[in-house]
């Protein structure tokens, strides 16, 4: 029995060697703009109006979180988990959402200028108001997206009201004739 539980010892020890503790260490810093989250759990977490400027979030997963009216501009979110997370008023310009889920997501009025959204899943997400302009959309999934009012990549088309799935253009406004006299 003693053999037995010293045995136990030397594999709990063995385990606690194994695990880096950087990665432990990284995902217990304070949200700072540069901040390296990589591979961390931050479901339902609040971080409102938070500056990540510059952050590593690849392959971490911010499910359910509220991150609106934060700043993500140049983030790192490749494979980032963001369902249901709220994410309206954020600045996400020329961050790298390569391959992230944001399935359900709440991106109104979310700026999105130049950003990675290669195969990016945007199932049923709110996209409404967002700006796309310049963004790279190659293999997005938009199905059942809600895009009306959305800026789309070219900078100039606005999305219908309506436009789910994809952007469809909005008619242009009527003429208004001059007041004669």
């Amino acid at each position: 029995m003693r053999a037995f539980l010293a045995g136990l010892a030397v594999i709990g020890a063995m385990s606690a060697v194994a695990l880096p503790r950087a990665a432990h260490a990284e995902c217990s810093e304070a949200a700072a703009p540069g901040v390296s989250w990589r591979r961390c759990r931050f479901d339902g977490i609040d971080l409102r109006g938070v500056d990540l400027t510059g952050a590593d979030l690849r392959e971490s997963s911010l499910t359910r979180a509220d991150l609106s009216g934060s700043t993500l501009s140049r983030a790192d979110l490749q494979r980032a988990r963001l369902v249901s997370a709220r994410l309206h008023d954020v600045a996400l310009d020329g961050a790298n959402l390569t391959r992230a889920d944001l399935t359900s997501a709440d991106l109104r009025n979310a700026k999105l200028n130049g950003a990675q959204l290669r195969q990016a899943r945007f199932f049923r997400a709110n996209l409404r108001g967002a700006d796309l302009t310049g963004a790279i959309t190659d293999g997005i999934d938009l199905l059942h997206a809600d895009l009306s009012g959305a800026t789309w990549t070219d900078g100039r088309t606005i999305c219908a009201e309506g436009s789910t799935g994809r952007c469809h253009p909005a008619a242009p406004a009527p003429a208004v004739a001059a007041p004669q006299g």
